[in-house]
C-alpha cells in the first residue's frame, strides 16, 4: 500500500519523469489537480479510477483536508495511488502536508519530483533564468501566501535589494502590490519583466514589459512572472513552431492516434483526440481470420489494406514462418509500416494509397500457383479491390479482420472541438461518423488524407482545404503547417508585447 506523490511537470506531458510515467501505467487510482496535462491520464490502465480534485480559483474546489483524507483512505485500502500534482509536489504545492498526513496514518508514500514551472515556463518563453555575466542567482517566491497565517513572510523590498532574477509563482492577483513593493525596494521602473501564462502548453502566452508597465497588460493565472534583466531575452523556440496556438482535432481511433498526435504536438499544436470510430472485433470474434491464418500457406498473396487489418492479421498468424512462399501487398505506407512493426515485409506497395492503384500494378495469376488471394479487411469496405482482382482471374477470399463502430463525443469534448482551428480525417468512415455525431459542426479548416477520404468529405458538404500529395502522416502534418503558414498574415498566433 503506497501513495505516490508525483510531480506532473508544468503542463507539457513530455516533461513527466520516467518514474512518474511508470507509476501512472500501473496505478489503481489517480488523484489529479487542475494543472495536470490531460494527456498524462491516457497513460493509466483502462480500469484505473481517475479522481479530479482540481482547485479552480473562479469555481468550486475540493478542500485540501478532503484530498488528504482521500489519499489516506485509499492508501490504507492497499491500492496503488498516484497523487498527480502540477509542477513539483514540494515547490509551492501542498505535497509536504499530504506526505505528513500519510506518515501520521502509517501509509507508505513516495515522492517523485517534477519539473517546476518556475524554471520550465521561462525556458519555454525563451527566457533563461540565469546568465553567466548578468544574473548569477535566482529567487523563487510565491505571490500567494496562506491567508490563514494572518501575516506575510515575504520581504519584497529585501528581495528587490538582492538583485538577480526574481521568479514569482501565483502572483497575478497581487501583482500591482508586489510590483509597488519591488519598486520601493530599489528596482528601477524600467527593469524588464515578463509573464508567461500556461507555460509549456499550446495555450502559452508571453507578455513582455517592464516592472512598472506589466500591470498595464491583461494578465491571468496560471502565470509565472519573471523580473530581471533576463526577462528581456528573446530566445524563443516554443512559440515559433508552425502550429503553435492552433487546436487540431484528430479523428483516428484512440489506439492509432499516437503517431499523428506526436507529430502535431511537435509542430506546436494543441491536439484534441476525438475518435469518430472505435475498432472492435468482427462479429464472429475473429474465428474466420484465425481459420484463414491456419491455411495461409495455400494462398499466393495476402493483401492488407489498413494498419488495423495488418496488425490483426499478424496477430492471427503468430509465427511469421507460416508465411513462407506467400507474397504480401500493402495499400499505403501506413499499412506497410504496421506490417514492418510485426516483422512482415511488403512485397508490393502501390504508388497511391487507393485500391485502384494496387490493381494497376498487381500481377496476373501465373502457372504453378493456386491463383488465390486472401483479403483480411474491415467488415464493411469498398468492393473495388476484390472485384478487380477477380476480373484479373484471381480467386479472392475475404475475411473480416475487424469492425468499426461509431464513437460519440461527450459534452466536454464537444466544447473543445467547438474552439478548434482544424480537423484531420484519415478515412471515409471517420468523415461519415463525424457527420453522424456532430452534424454540420466542423472546424474552419478540414484536412483529409487520400483522395477517397477527401471525396467523401466533399460529398458531405465539407470544403477540404488541406490534402497532402503523399499519403503519410508526416506529409499530412506538413501540408497542414503549410496551409496555416500561408494564412498567417490574417491570423498570427504567438506572443503579446
Amino acid at each position: 500500500m503506497t501513495v505516490h506523490l508525483v510531480g506532473a511537470g508544468p503542463g507539457d506531458p513530455g516533461l513527466i519523469t520516467v518514474r512518474g510515467a511508470e507509476l501512472l501505467a500501473r496505478a489503481d487510482v489517480v488523484v489529479h489537480d487542475r494543472l495536470t496535462a490531460a494527456a498524462l491520464l491516457e497513460l493509466v490502465p483502462a480500469d484505473c479510477e481517475i479522481i479530479d480534485v482540481g482547485k479552480d480559483p473562479h469555481g468550486s474546489s475540493v478542500p485540501q483536508e478532503d484530498i488528504t483524507a482521500l489519499l489516506v483512505e485509499r492508501g490504507l485500502a492497499g491500492e496503488t495511488v498516484v497523487r498527480l500534482k502540477g509542477g513539483d509536489p514540494y515547490v509551492f504545492a501542498r505535497g509536504a502536508e499530504e506526505a505528513a498526513a500519510l506518515a501520521s496514518a502509517g501509509v507508505d508514500y513516495e515522492v517523485v519530483p517534477g519539473i517546476t514551472s518556475a524554471f520550465a515556463a521561462p525556458s519555454y518563453a525563451g527566457i533563461p533564468v540565469t546568465m553567466r555575466y548578468s544574473s548569477t542567482h535566482v529567487t523563487v517566491v510565491t505571490g500567494h501566501e496562506d491567508p490563514a497565517k494572518g501575516r506575510t513572510d515575504v520581504r519584497w523590498e529585501s528581495i528587490a535589494a538582492a538583485g538577480g532574477t526574481i521568479v514569482i509563482l501565483m502572483g497575478v492577483g497581487r501583482w500591482p502590490a508586489i510590483s509597488a513593493r519591488l519598486l520601493a525596494g530599489g528596482l528601477p521602473p524600467g527593469t524588464p519583466a515578463a509573464a508567461v501564462q500556461w507555460g509549456s502548453t499550446p495555450r502559452q502566452r508571453t507578455v513582455r514589459a517592464t516592472l512598472s508597465t506589466l500591470a498595464d497588460h491583461e494578465l491571468a493565472p496560471p502565470s509565472t512572472i519573471v523580473v530581471g534583466s533576463v526577462a528581456d531575452q528573446h530566445l524563443d523556440w516554443f512559440e515559433r513552431r508552425p502550429l503553435f496556438g492552433r487546436a487540431v482535432v484528430i479523428t483516428r481511433a484512440r489506439a492509432q492516434a499516437g503517431g499523428l498526435a506526436d507529430l502535431l504536438a511537435a509542430a506546436g499544436a494543441e491536439v484534441i483526440t476525438a475518435p469518430t470510430i472505435e475498432v472492435v472485433d468482427p462479429a464472429d470474434a475473429g474465428r474466420a481470420l484465425t481459420a484463414a491464418a491456419d491455411r495461409v500457406a495455400g494462398y499466393d498473396w495476402v493483401v492488407l489494406t489498413s494498419p488495423n487489418g495488418a496488425q490483426r492479421f499478424a496477430d492471427a498468424v503468430g509465427d511469421i514462418r507460416r508465411l513462407a512462399g506467400v507474397s504480401l501487398a500493402a495499400i499505403g505506407p501506413g499499412t506497410a509500416a504496421a506490417m514492418a512493426e510485426a516483422g512482415l515485409v511488403a512485397d508490393l506497395v502501390p504508388p497511391r494509397h487507393v485500391a485502384e492503384s494496387l490493381l494497376e500494378v498487381f500481377p496476373s495469376p501465373g502457372d504453378g500457383h493456386s491463383g488465390r488471394v486472401l483479403l483480411p479487411r474491415a467488415a464493411v469496405a469498398r468492393d473495388v479491390l476484390p472485384d478487380g482482382l477477380r476480373d484479373m482471374g484471381w480467386e479472392v477470399d475475404i475475411v473480416d479482420a475487424y469492425r468499426t463502430v461509431p464513437a460519440v463525443p461527450d459534452e466536454s469534448l464537444r466544447e473543445r472541438i467547438a474552439r478548434a482551428d482544424a480537423v484531420m480525417f484519415a478515412s471515409s468512415s471517420a468523415v461519415r461518423n463525424w457527420v453522424s455525431a456532430m452534424g454540420d459542426a466542423v472546424p474552419p479548416v478540414v484536412a483529409a488524407i487520400g483522395p477517397i477520404t477527401a471525396a467523401t468529405a466533399g460529398e458531405l458538404g465539407m470544403d477540404v482545404a488541406v490534402e497532402p500529395g503523399e499519403s503519410t502522416l508526416g506529409a499530412f502534418v506538413e501540408a497542414l503547417c503549410e496551409h496555416f503558414a500561408q494564412s498567417a498574415g490574417q491570423d498570427v498566433p504567438g506572443s503579446a508585447s
